[in-house]
């Protein structure tokens, strides 16, 4: 059986300083919970791995907010002026990476590659510093893998082994980024008894996920 761990526990595993990966396509997909978490424990000096920054208050952009990160590496930040505001003061360093090449670099920490090719960024101002590769006559940027401390996974539902399935587009970014973080840790809407998920459901298999966050009890 997979170990179930209390939110606050799971949350107090992750050091101020260390890189996260957290799932999500402006806040679809991204665990709440976790989320809330950070920020109550007021954790600082993070490094940030996500597809973007959400918005004011929303998905990661709550941690934004907090000022919880000294480095984000996403694709775009366009709809959350707060993250401008913050690179453009100095307070957080800002790396924009074209988003087919994030979801690739974060492949390639999962499935052990040296990194990958792309011709997206040769010629203009991504290409500063990186080594370039010729391949039949055609110039690709070799990009490295992007690999992280915890990643922070959201899905629909979970089995007590761990297995995970997302619910559409949420799936997104967290099967890859389950696969390239030394700890995993998963929130779920729902968890299950093994057996529920078909097997043909399962995204993410247990053996990637190393704790699910307990569900809370409430009353009334």
């Amino acid at each position: 059986m997979k170990k179930l761990i209390a939110l606050a526990d799971a949350v107090a595993l992750i050091p101020d300083g260390a890189v996260l990966m957290v799932g999500g396509f402006m806040g679809v997909g991204t665990p709440p919970r976790l989320i809330d978490e950070l920020v109550r424990q007021g954790k600082r000096d993070l490094t940030l791995i996500c597809n973007d920054t959400a918005l004011p208050g929303k998905g990661v952009g709550k941690l934004i907010g907090a000022k919880a990160f000294r480095r984000v590496i996403a694709s775009h930040i366009g709809l959350n002026p707060e993250t401008q505001r913050q690179m453009i003061a100095g307070e957080t360093e800002v790396e924009l990476v074209p988003q087919g090449t994030l979801a690739e670099r974060v492949r390639a920490a999962g499935f052990g590659l040296g990194g990958v090719l792309t011709p997206t960024g040769v010629g203009t101002v991504v290409e500063e510093g990186k080594q370039t590769v010729e391949v039949d006559g055609k110039v690709f940027l070799l990009e490295k893998p992007l690999k992280a401390d915890f990643a922070l996974i959201n899905a629909k539902r979970a089995d007590y082994y761990g297995n995970l399935e997302y619910a559409l587009t949420a799936r997104n970014f967290n099967p890859l980024m389950a696969m390239a973080a030394e700890t995993v840790i998963a929130e779920a809407e729902d968890i299950v008894p093994v057996g529920v998920i078909p097997p043909d459901a399962v995204a993410t298999p247990n053996v990637l996920v190393d704790y699910i966050v307990a569900k809370e009890r409430r009353h009334g």
